[in-house]
């Protein structure tokens, strides 16, 4: 590749595939009934991951699959 010539973006590049929440470790919940527990926070996020993946799986339908 010529250094003058700019890389190639494809619409993965601008728009990429969103990223899985992190799980929390099985010592981060107290279970001492918090109102935002991590485990629920980590259940919701991973809702939103789910739905976020399966819009841009619509709009990337080439995409190979989830890893």
């Amino acid at each position: 590749m010529n250094p003058t010539t700019p890389p190639v973006t494809t619409d993965r590049d601008l728009d990429p595939r969103p990223a899985a929440p992190e799980a929390p470790q099985p010592g981060d919940c107290c279970h001492s009934g918090c109102a935002y527990c991590v485990e629920d926070l980590y259940t919701e996020a991973l809702y939103k991951y789910r739905e976020e993946l399966a819009a841009w799986l619509a709009r990337h339908p080439d995409a190979p699959p989830v890893p």
